[in-house]
């Protein structure tokens, strides 16, 4: 598959983020023509930083919001496929700050898409969402394309409009088939390099870092976890499917199979086991929390029929590559060598 994007130009949004950064990588390492747009990278340290993927390809940095900025380097760029991943990602965040969180989540996939309409050097287009576009009502089965779109939170919410935004710009601006359009809802994301707040495993890799314990806030929890290359390698098997072929556009569910569904603690639990013993894990409520799904999971029948996907990792592998990775970035090692033999391993591994 990667063999289809050597020279291909390619305009990835968020590219300073974890995920953007591990795409960055896997596109540089095929010998596409990578131009990147996003904010400074937004935690410190950043794998952005660590992994110095600013010298594989054309790096930009700019608002999603800024439509001015954002078109200029797309103009300057005149790319041929678009992975939307510029977003405010955590929850908890958009409880405190609602109205960037719309904006950039909502206005910024608008924003790409005008870049998208005025250009017609685009053949593919595909915007990253979240599991959390569902109206979750807590069931036991997965969620499959076609159920309603409302997230609780401003952030899964705000994600759920972007989704809804790409379906309008899809039927009203590019039903002609110039441009195949698509979204795709991933599950939680794992990994080396993750350094958010609010997120279980980079807490773990900050307890690891200092010797203290692993604070749990919610040990029962159900999510689909599964590791960062899995979402990444699956975006871009959409891109290049449907820039071949536009009839596999679509609204794609991406995540792990259902053993991979565990709570908070039982992946808090893996992780401590790839680490013997060095840190442990403590579970502690919060009071006056605010409001997080309990039980999440998502139906991929849909890309496994229409691509014959499957899952490369199960979630403890996923947990031993993120603790692997983790140690090297902890004893100063080649972080960039140890995501080179990762993406290989993955590439050569299949459930």
């Amino acid at each position: 598959m990667l063999e289809f994007y050597k020279g291909k130009k390619v305009f990835v949004t968020g590219h300073t983020g974890f995920k953007g950064s591990w795409l960055c990588k896997i596109l540089a390492n095929a010998g596409a023509q990578v131009t990147g747009y996003s904010l400074n990278p937004p935690t410190n340290p950043s794998l952005f930083e660590i992994a110095d993927i600013e010298k594989d390809i054309n790096s930009v940095i700019g608002d999603i919001r800024d439509f001015e900025t954002l078109k200029k380097a797309f103009d300057e760029a005149q790319p041929e496929i678009v992975l939307h991943l510029a977003a405010q990602p955590i929850v908890r965040d958009s409880y405190k700050e609602p109205a960037y969180t719309y904006e950039t989540n909502v206005m910024g996939t608008v924003n790409i898409l005008e870049c998208v309409r005025q250009n017609s050097c685009v053949k593919s287009f595909l915007n990253v969402t979240t599991d959390k576009v569902y109206e979750n009502k807590e069931w036991c089965w997965g969620y499959r394309e076609d159920e309603p779109l409302d997230g609780f939170d401003p952030y899964s919410n705000s994600k759920s409009c972007s989704e809804l935004v790409t379906h309008s710009y899809k039927k009203s601006f590019f039903a002609d088939g110039n441009v195949a359009i698509s979204t795709a809802r991933a599950g939680n994301v794992i990994g080396g390099g993750d350094f958010a707040n609010d997120r279980i495993i980079p807490d773990c890799v900050r307890a690891l870092e200092s010797g203290n314990n692993i604070i749990v806030r919610n040990p029962y929890s159900t999510r689909p976890y599964q590791h960062v290359l899995e979402p990444l390698f699956a975006y871009l098997m959409i891109a290049k499917a449907q820039y071949e072929n536009i009839e596999k556009s679509g609204y794609y569910n991406v995540g792990p199979d259902e053993c991979d569904c565990v709570t908070t603690g039982e992946l808090v639990d893996m992780f401590t086991k790839y680490t013997d013993g060095k840190v442990k894990r403590i579970d502690k409520s919060e009071e006056n929390a605010v409001h997080e799904a309990n039980f999440l999971k998502l139906d991929c029948s849909k890309l496994k029929a229409a691509f014959g996907w499957t899952p490369h990792w199960h979630v403890d592998n996923a947990v031993q590559k993120t603790v692997e990775w983790s140690k090297v970035w902890l004893e100063n090692g080649d972080v960039r060598k140890c995501m080179d033999s990762q993406i290989e391993d993955f590439l050569n591994s299949r459930i």
